[in-house]
């Protein structure tokens, strides 16, 4: 298959990364790639779904992979798995055999191995510039539900109607479901049997990058997992700190023992990010050096300063989103042409064990498994996000009243912008439409 061929089918159906901010798959396609990875590092805790799709469509999937090597002129695949998840390891070596192009890379049980500039230094290690994107190592690092999303588009030519979810946390059965795309969170959460909190509160995503959401939020491209804690859970609290309140711990209590900078992933690669001088001059309010406030742009926001390594507690992380937010709204963009320093010696005994990380964030009593359920969901209606990638959001092409299939395009993409399509994940009638979303409802 031709590379334009491949971008195109990638295109129409609408494959997004699935997780993480869901850059468009068609974006990463590229010549210039001569490695690809497939990311199944999923070092959140408690998440499982990529590990459980990679074990039980293993051979869709490195075809899926072969495909697109031989389309992009790649020269090697490194599919990235950490050793422990051994069930999927052992499908991958069963086929194996039939694709000689691609390998197994074992990855050790730290976080986050996920993050594509570890998993990068991992697998080949190449550091990726500070502020630059895989492609400037010449490699291109997709997860293993967007690779299963292409496996499906090209095979059977079907577009992103659905989304792979483990449920766990306060839940009676926790599960991994295959779910329509735009089902409410409260619904999903159904399907593993329901709450057992008393006051329960939401996270989409994992414990450690995932936000709150609420019980009617919906399920997009870029949705992983939903954890239901109790409100007074450390994790919860954590999510719902106050920034000025944090500012004035960090001036209260902020010791600067460097733990955080001592433990940072990116700052262990050489990156110019050190959340202990940001905290310093925050607290402070020392701007005469801007450097530790225009360095917060190179933070991927892990959180293993504020979840992990902050013996006071402080919030390291948070304070640093809110300091990247107000320089990209005040215009400020990401500081180029700055070169990485030596990888430093004290990386190999800074790892953040993940075992280590449950504990501490007081999640090993849900650590249970989550068992892969493939059945047929159903949803009474869904709602369809426009905007479920980075780019421009896609343009409504249904009306009020317009009856619609599952896999139908209902927003199309941007001309001329990195855009994608969405389309209905159910049989049903359009109930609402706006600029930020499509109501679809299931008939009787």
């Amino acid at each position: 298959m031709e590379l334009q061929e491949l971008i195109q089918i990638a295109k129409e159906n609408g494959i997004a990364g699935a997780g993480g901010a869901g850059f468009p798959a068609y974006g990463k396609m590229d010549k210039r790639a001569k490695t690809i990875i497939l990311n199944c590092a999923e070092c959140e805790p408690l998440l499982k779904l990529h590990r459980q799709l990679l074990e039980k469509h293993a051979y869709e999937i490195l075809s899926a992979l072969a495909l697109m090597a031989d389309a992009m002129e790649a020269e090697q695949v490194i599919i990235g798995i950490k050793e422990a998840y051994q069930g999927a390891v052992e499908a991958v070596k069963t086929s194996l055999s039939d694709f000689p192009g691609i390998s197994i890379g074992l990855l050790p049980e730290m976080y986050p191995a996920g993050d594509e500039v570890v998993l990068i230094y991992e697998l080949t290690k190449k550091v990726v510039p500070p502020g630059s994107i895989p492609i400037e190592t010449g490699a291109a690092v997709f997860n293993v539900e967007t690779v299963y999303n292409i496996y499906r588009a090209v095979s059977h030519h079907i577009p992103v109607t659905e989304k792979y979810i483990t449920v766990a946390g306060e839940v009676k059965h926790p599960t991994t479901r295959v779910v329509p795309i735009g089902m409410s969170v409260e619904e999903v959460v159904k399907l593993a049997g329901g709450v057992t909190a008393k006051h329960p509160v939401y996270i989409m995503g994992g414990p450690m990058t995932g936000n709150i959401c609420g019980k009617y939020d919906v399920i997009t491209k870029t949705s992983n997992g939903i954890l239901v804690l109790e409100e007074n859970h450390p994790v919860v609290q954590k999510k719902q700190g106050n920034a000025r309140i944090n500012l004035k711990r960090a001036m209260a209590s902020c010791c600067q023992c460097q733990m955080c900078t001592d433990l940072c992933p990116r700052n262990l690669l050489g990156h110019p990010i050190a959340p202990h001088l940001f905290m310093r001059a925050a607290a402070e309010g020392d701007v005469r050096d801007t450097r530790p406030f225009l360095n917060t742009m190179f933070c991927s926001s892990c959180g293993v300063c504020e979840m992990y390594a902050c013996s006071q507690g402080l919030s390291p992380r948070s304070l640093i989103a809110e300091c990247k937010a107000g320089l990209r709204a005040g215009g400020v963009a990401m500081p180029k042409g700055i070169k990485a320093a030596p990888v430093k010696d004290a990386r190999s005994y800074r790892k953040v064990p993940v075992h280590r990380l449950r504990a501490r964030l007081g999640l090993d009593l849900y650590d249970l498994p989550a068992v892969l359920d493939e059945s047929k969901v159903t949803a009474r209606e869904v709602k369809i996000k426009l905007g479920q990638s980075i780019g421009a959001p896609a343009e409504a092409v249904v009306s009020c009243g317009d009856k619609v299939a599952a896999g139908q395009m209902v927003g199309k993409c941007k001309e001329d912008a990195l855009s994608l399509p969405v389309h209905s994940s159910i049989d049903g009638v359009v109930k609402a439409v706006n600029a930020r979303e499509i109501l679809i409802a299931a008939e009787p």
